[in-house]
């Protein structure tokens, strides 16, 4: 029996390509009509009609180019509209709070950051913090640009439908509504309705990085990041995996070894108490308590270390988390075959300083057959990845359907 296939309408093939066309836009900046006939495989005047749409919706804008070398008529660059619609990224961390807006092509239009004390960690106290950023940002932004959506970076795991924290160990948070918080506290402020999404702050990072950052040119990619804990956010095939219930990418609680030390989920050797930030900061001697102090504490002996002189208390801490390092590194090559993993966060610290002690350690506990085709970088994003995840995840909805007004 012949299944009857019902025609594609012509307003949705003039919405998909008119997505197509916008994500274009926003993934590479600004491009000429050549370029994005060559990209998308549509007709010239099939562009011209696109763009001039767009334009009237104010999300694109198009100019003659400044400097025009070759003979003929020149094409025409494409570009996002100055003063068009932006997004808020928020990336929370547990003594962090910071907060950017960022227009399309992942431009950074403003940001601003602060300090959370162990009081400022409520979920209601985050929210008001939050919203406040929020207010200040749209206030110094041009009155006609659009705020369309708020994406939350979230240390912890986040339900499937991207509303609430289920679990957040280190802000001691448990299935916290946090996106209908923030929404209830920006309306109070501004008196407008957006929406706010929340993701993982690792699945936000591999996003980032495979969008703008270390990861653009490969689909199987594993973001694994260092900060209160060990997470990670994973690619495969270019599909975010996130698990039966977006639980996916608990790295840090993967038990390296069950007679190691203590850790706070309650089980033993977990990863996060060898490669942890605090079980990093421990192990080169560092004065103060693990947070941002003492990252950027840490950062300004990494910018001064010679490696090439004799292994000072810090390049001495850094060799001996790399035998765990290797170690974590080896089993995630070994069950998913990446073709990169991108450290971010303390690793990435530690990849730089003793990068030949974790390849060794890679070296003999990966399979022989997977080791050699994943490479290992830092994040091309540095400190930023999860907070442009945020952007990329606040974009979402205006990218699948422009022709929705926000």
């Amino acid at each position: 029996m012949s299944r009857t296939r019902s025609a594609v309408r012509p307003d949705e093939i003039r919405r998909h390509n008119l997505c197509l066309l916008l994500e274009e836009i926003h993934r590479h900046g600004e491009l000429s009509r050549a370029e994005l006939t060559q990209r998308t495989g549509l007709n010239r005047s099939t562009i011209g009609a696109l763009v001039a749409e767009l334009t009237d919706m104010r999300l694109l804008c198009e100019q003659l180019p400044t400097s025009h070398v070759r003979a003929g008529r020149p094409s025409h660059l494409v570009g996002p509209q100055l003063g068009g619609p932006f997004v808020i990224a928020v990336d929370l961390d547990v003594d962090r709070l910071a907060s950017a807006a960022v227009g399309l092509s992942g431009t950074l239009l403003l940001s601003r950051e602060r300090n959370l004390g162990k009081q400022d960690r409520r979920p209601n106290r985050v929210a008001e913090q939050i919203a406040a950023d929020v207010e200040a940002l749209i206030g110094c932004l041009e009155p006609d640009a659009r705020p369309v959506g708020i994406g939350v970076s979230i240390p912890g795991t986040v339900t499937r439908d991207r509303t609430s924290v289920a679990l957040s160990p280190n802000l001691g948070w448990h299935n916290i509504g946090f996106a209908a918080l923030v929404e209830h506290e920006i309306h109070a402020r501004t008196g407008r309705q957006l929406p706010v999404e929340l993701g993982n702050d690792a699945d936000l990072g591999v996003l980032a990085e495979h969008v703008r950052g270390a990861a653009r040119d490969c689909d199987d990619v594993v973001f694994l990041t260092g900060r209160t804990g060990v997470g990670a956010g994973i690619l495969v095939n270019g599909v975010a995996l996130r698990g039966h219930q977006g639980l996916a990418g608990e790295v840090g609680h993967v038990v390296l070894d069950p007679a190691g030390p203590s850790c706070h989920c309650g089980n033993a050797g977990c990863v996060e108490t060898y490669i942890g930030q605090a079980a990093v900061l421990r192990e080169v001697g560092c004065p103060t308590p693990p947070g941002r102090q003492s990252m950027l504490w840490l950062d300004d002996l990494v910018g001064r270390l010679d490696l090439g002189a004799a292994p000072s208390p810090v390049v001495a801490g850094m060799r001996a988390v790399a035998e765990p390092l290797g170690r974590t590194i080896a089993n995630l090559v070994n069950v998913l075959n990446p073709q990169r993993i991108v450290l971010a966060g303390i690793l990435d610290r530690i990849l730089r300083v003793a990068r030949d002690d974790v390849e060794r350690a890679v070296h003999r506990h990966a399979f022989d057959h997977s080791r050699g085709a994943t490479e290992l970088c830092s994040a091309g994003l540095g400190s930023n990845s999860s907070l442009i995840g945020a952007a990329e995840l606040a974009f979402q909805r205006l990218l699948a359907n422009p022709l929705v007004r926000y």
